[in-house]
């Protein structure tokens, strides 16, 4: 910003670069401050101020915005009116009374510690090298080793007003230090300028990595488990599509969830490890990494060399187990007042030989726990490396996980849109009418694969949604039982399973009967007839494996009912599409998968098929100029309205929503009225 502060734009550009590097902090963990003078609009006068990043942002994208902004000597005021420590959470929403001006990011739970902590310029960070001396058995002592003098220990305490005041105490008890390593969690740093903010904070996370990398054993995490060593790469991922599905209703049993895989040499040789079963039960440390990882992850107790099927089963008792110790868990430490269980299932799934799957309410939030994830093993590595990894507590724990600030903070999260927390796969969705559904599901919070056979314009058209969080591009023949697997393979590693299946690929050759060759006939029944049931096929084994239920789309077409002219092969697989859908209703209901069609008619514009050729024969055929074609289309209909993609990806987000979830075997025109194609 042109007229931002120059004590708060120095802190944006402190963040940013702090942030941008994943070894001083994870994402949108930690946060940093300064105090600065600026004029008071009100008194015209200089006024004391706190810049400090906001609840929820990220320091490696911080705006001005992300910032909230205090005055200085109404938060230093609050210690006299702070009730104590049974009280503290009470203090949060008097930071309220302490903001200058509109606008600005809500200040976070740390707000005090930056405050109170006499210092121009405070950094809070959670780097691994950070934390592992944080998570030490003998923490307390590692620190005094490593860094003498200059950075003192606070036992833990979970973030507050209290926290603050302690910081704020052994700062001034220890003038000679630059920072403090907090007890489970991580480290703050502070200076009198940001220059030196920075360079004290990067004293201690490299300080502390170098002394991890210098008198770390070799071995932290023990030796090689025979059998639970990484699959070759091509194995491995094929396995991990095998079980992304499984895995997916796994973590998905009290509400859907979006997941995100990994098999990073990192997450592989920890799996391969013989301390890796006992460190994964003690569960994570630092409070962003459990909060978004949950206390511990559910981890596979058989060898790669074991079989999907003895996997899969094996897979779903540690389920149970990991549901009934979560519900323990809970019941332990929960009081009278404490928000109701969240839910008992995994949000961190690991399998040995194979890799990493992790979840959350969107593809974000599941490639971030997958993150924090990694950071938990590098803070596990370091801690073993020197000392015993020691978590805090899961009575502390819970006090985090459950707290009523936390509870606050979810509770305002936006209602979720209609389609989050699922995964369409559609095919011909480069273009079209297939792109319009990918565009309008994407919209209504789905995340989307575009399986088309052109590869590099399914990524051109994904890219067009969004990130890969929101969209990918994948090639898909739908022909070719191979490449359909492939295609689905590639969607199930990308979002950890698949819920909504578009059968809209297609092509079209319009010639009467004698002039329709064999070929002719081959190709259209290959992609439309044939390829829909491939693809329903295939993905119909993810869906049963799920146990989610499921939708399967068919786009039709009006010609699936209407005898048209010079039309033999396309209507007649068109047909064929549409009695797949009823015979596909009736096998797949048991398992609450819903199969319903669409057809529509006359889609000229932004149409791939009519652009190749079939509309310059339909218009041929009736005797209009190419150009007039929808129009054409448009005045044969009882509504005189002509049909555009967009109406077909309506019909297909009201067939997929929750609107008609009892609604299967059906047909729906998009035609605006066609009485010969009427469904009798």
């Amino acid at each position: 910003m042109a007229d931002a502060n120059p004590t708060s734009a120095a802190l944006i550009e402190r963040s940013n670069r702090l942030g941008a590097d994943p070894k001083n902090t994870n994402y949108a963990g930690g946060n940093t401050s300064a105090k600065g003078t600026a004029t008071d609009p009100v008194t015209g006068q200089p006024v004391e101020l706190l810049w400090v990043k906001g609840s929820g942002g990220d320091l490696g994208t911080l705006k001005e915005s992300g910032l909230a902004v205090l005055r200085l000597d109404r938060l230093l005021a609050l210690k006299d009116v702070y009730p104590g420590l049974e009280r503290e959470d009470e203090m949060v929403a008097a930071f309220d009374y302490c903001l200058h001006g509109k606008g600005g990011a809500a200040p976070s739970i740390d707000t005090a510690m930056h405050g109170l902590v006499d210092a121009a310029h405070v950094d809070h960070l959670h780097p691994d090298s950070g934390i592992a001396i944080a998570t030490a058995a003998d923490g307390e002592a590692l620190t005094a080793t490593i860094f003498g003098d200059k950075v003192a220990w606070v036992p833990w305490r979970r973030p507050g007003f209290q926290l603050g005041l302690d910081i704020a105490a052994i700062k001034e008890a220890n003038p000679q230090a630059i920072g403090c390593i907090l007890g489970g969690h991580g480290i703050t740093a502070w200076a009198d300028t940001s220059e030196e903010a920075e360079a004290n904070s990067l004293w201690i996370i490299e300080t502390a990595s170098a002394y991890i990398a210098e008198h770390g054993k070799s071995e932290p995490f023990g030796g090689v488990r025979s059998g639970f060593e990484a699959l070759p790469e091509a194995e491995r991922r094929e396995r991990a599509a095998a079980l992304a599905p499984t895995i997916r209703g796994i973590a998905s049993h009290d509400r859907p969830q979006i997941g995100h895989f990994t098999d990073a040499d990192v997450v592989l040789d920890f799996l391969a490890s013989e301390k890796a079963p006992a460190l994964a039960a003690l569960g994570t440390s630092c409070p962003d990494h459990f909060l978004r990882t949950k206390v511990k992850p559910l981890i596979l107790d058989l060898p790669a060399t074991a079989s999907v099927d003895e996997q899969i089963a094996r897979l779903r008792e540690l389920h149970q187990e990991y549901r009934a110790d979560y519900q323990a868990y809970y019941d332990a430490h929960a009081t009278s007042d404490s928000p109701a269980i969240r839910g008992a299932d995994p949000l961190i799934v690991l399998i040995p030989g194979v890799g990493m799957f992790s979840y959350g309410a969107n593809k974000q939030t599941a490639r971030v726990a997958g993150e924090f994830y990694v950071n938990a093993i590098n803070v596990m590595r370091g801690a073993e490396a020197l000392s015993t990894y020691s978590p805090i507590s899961d009575a502390e724990k819970f006090r985090i996980e459950y707290w009523s600030l936390e509870e606050a903070k979810l509770q305002r999260m936006p209602k979720p849109k209609s389609h989050q927390g699922r995964i369409a796969f559609v095919t011909g969705a480069a273009s079209g009418i297939g792109k319009a559904i990918a565009t309008r599901l994407a919209a209504e919070g789905a995340c989307v694969v575009i399986a088309d056979l052109d590869l590099e314009k399914a990524q051109a058209a994904a890219a067009e949604l969004g990130n890969t969080d929101v969209a990918i591009g994948v090639a898909a023949n739908v022909a070719d039982a191979d490449a359909i697997q492939a295609a689905l393979n590639a969607a199930l590693l990308a979002f950890g399973g698949v819920d909504l299946v578009v059968n809209n690929a297609g092509l079209s050759l319009s010639k009467p009967l004698l002039e329709t060759t064999e070929k002719d006939w081959d190709l259209q029944h290959d992609v439309m007839a044939k390829g829909s049931f491939l693809v329903s096929k295939a993905a119909a084994r993810a869906l049963i494996d799920q146990k989610l239920g499921g939708d399967i789309i068919y786009i039709s077409s009006k010609n699936s009912v209407f005898a048209g002219p010079n039309n033999i092969a396309y209507s007649a697989t068109k047909a064929d599409q549409a009695h797949q859908v009823r015979l596909l209703a009736v096998e797949l209901g048991e398992y609450g998968i819903r199969v319903n069609g669409i057809n529509p008619d006359g889609v000229v514009r932004g149409s791939g098929i009519f652009a190749s050729g079939w509309g310059a024969n339909r218009a041929a055929t009736y005797g209009v100029a190419e150009e007039d074609l929808g129009q054409y289309y448009a005045n044969r209909t009882i509504l005189k309205r002509e049909v555009v993609p967009e109406n077909v990806a309506d019909a297909v987000f009201v067939l997929t929503g929750p609107e008609l979830s009892r609604t299967t075997g059906l047909h729906i025109p998009v035609d605006s009225g066609v009485a010969a194609a009427f469904l009798r």
